[in-house]
C-alpha cells in the first residue's frame, strides 16, 4: 500500500502542474500581450505578402548556379571556334579573306597589347591595302562579318 500512496501523490502533483500550465496559457491566450485574433490574422497576411514579395525578387536568381556553368561552356566553346589559338591563324585568315575580295595586302603590321583580365590579348593590325572601292568595302565587310 506505500508504493500506492506514492503513486497517488505523484499523480496529484502531476495533475495540478499540468492544471497550472493550462491555467497559465488561457491567461496568455486572452491577455492583451498577444493581441486579438484579427491583429494576427493582419500580422499573419502581412508577413504572407512579404514572403511573395521576397520569392518574386529572387526568383531570377534560382538555377544561377546551372546558367553559370553553361555560360562558362558556352564561353569555352566561343573562344574554341571563333578567336585564333595562334596569330599566324590570324594572319592566315586575314590573306585569304583578301584574297577572296580581290584585294592585296602590300604590308601588315601586328601590335600585340597586354593581356586583359579576362584573358583576352589585344592585336591592333595595320595594313596597306589595294583594291578598288567595292572590293575593299566587301573585304572590311567579311573582316567584321569573321
Amino acid at each position: 500500500m506505500p508504493e500506492l500512496r506514492e503513486t497517488r501523490r505523484k499523480l496529484r502533483i502531476a495533475v495540478t502542474a499540468l492544471a497550472a500550465v493550462d491555467v497559465l496559457l488561457l491567461v496568455v491566450l486572452f491577455s492583451p500581450l498577444v493581441g486579438s485574433e484579427q491583429s494576427r490574422k493582419q500580422q499573419k497576411e502581412g508577413l504572407w505578402r512579404q514572403l511573395q514579395s521576397k520569392n518574386r525578387e529572387v526568383a531570377p536568381l534560382r538555377g544561377l548556379d546551372k546558367k553559370v556553368a553553361i555560360a562558362s561552356q558556352q564561353i569555352g566553346e566561343f573562344y574554341k571556334g571563333r578567336l585564333p589559338a595562334q596569330n599566324s591563324a590570324l594572319s592566315a585568315e586575314f590573306g585569304k579573306l583578301a584574297s577572296q575580295n580581290g584585294v592585296k595586302i602590300f604590308q601588315a603590321r601586328y601590335k600585340e597589347e597586354d593581356p586583359e583580365p579576362n584573358g583576352l590579348r589585344p592585336l591592333t593590325i595595320e595594313a596597306d591595302l589595294s583594291g578598288d572601292y567595292l572590293q575593299l568595302v566587301r573585304f572590311i565587310n567579311a573582316l567584321e562579318r569573321d
